[in-house]
């Protein structure tokens, strides 16, 4: 029986101790949520969708039979990058620019769960419920994309990425419905410890990447909201703000437009560079 136990204990510990080393450490995953603005509005063009570098993968959270892909597996980041029918995103030029500065040895995986025109209470694992019973139906039918439930399906989808590798860093881009919340960074908060305390991960070691709103310069209707995002940092330590000052937007001067996502995506990935060490980005 003593033996029995001990075979089992060392099979056990041999198994847990083969779990934890299958993990990549050259694979660093970034995951991102928001609205619309990251979920990708601008029109994806020819060459958004040519000279992709393998490195740069997308762990697909919705099923995809017009891409031919699958939840919760990896494939080479082509847009679009959020679900099935979205546009350009932050994430894309995120994900070039990082590899391109990158050993050639890293790889880098993205997870974009978004949902245009929500507010960050959608992503508030305690609260959304009651959120969803007051929202137009055209969003309904994206959260139910997800199962009704877009925070979930963005741990279900962490968890499966960290057997492959390891989350890096946090990116949102969201505030265009919470403009003017003075209450929005601590609501913020809440989601970005929600997701730390469920991925097991070291706040530490997981920065969250903040963009600006459509920016004044280019008369971002929402600009205000800038002011309010600016202080992220004083309640969350380890984020930083990403500025929007002077990339260009569409005619409702609520999105970006395609070469403006393309700028604000290579500014994520400047500022998460710098981070892990790499200094004399070129963005613009």
């Amino acid at each position: 029986m003593k033996k029995n136990l001990k075979s089992f204990i060392f099979t056990f510990l041999l198994a847990s101790v083969s779990t934890m080393y299958s993990q990549d450490t050259n694979f660093q995953i970034y995951l991102s949520f928001g609205q619309s603005n990251m979920e990708g509005n601008a029109r994806i063009q020819p060459q958004d969708t040519v000279n992709i570098n393998e490195r740069f993968q997308v762990l697909e959270a919705v099923d995809c039979p017009n891409l031919n892909r699958e939840k919760g597996k990896w494939y080479t980041a082509v847009p679009p990058l959020c679900r099935c029918r979205t546009g350009l995103t932050p994430t894309d030029y995120f994900g070039r620019t990082m590899i391109e500065n990158l050993p050639e040895n890293v790889k880098v995986g993205v997870i974009n769960v978004s949902i245009g025109g929500c507010k960050i209470e959608l992503f508030d694992k305690d609260k959304y419920k009651e959120y969803l019973t007051d929202v137009p139906g055209w969003m309904t039918n994206m959260v139910n994309e997800y199962d009704g439930d877009p925070y979930g399906r963005l741990v279900e989808m962490a968890k499966i990425a960290q057997k492959d590798g390891v989350i890096k860093g946090i990116l949102l881009h969201q505030g265009e419905s919470n403009t003017n919340d003075t209450l929005w960074t601590k609501k913020v908060k809440i989601v970005y410890d929600n997701l730390i305390k469920d991925l097991n991960l070291n706040p530490k070691d997981v920065p969250l990447l903040a963009g600006e709103v459509v920016n004044e310069d280019q008369g971002g209707v929402c600009a205000s909201m800038n002011k309010i995002i600016a202080t992220l940092p004083e309640t969350i330590p380890n984020s930083f703000v990403i500025s929007s000052a002077g990339c260009p937007d569409g005619p409702d001067n609520l999105h970006f437009n395609a070469e403006g996502y393309r700028m604000f995506g290579k500014r994520y990935a400047a500022k998460m560079l710098s981070l892990l060490g790499y200094n004399n980005i070129t963005t613009d």
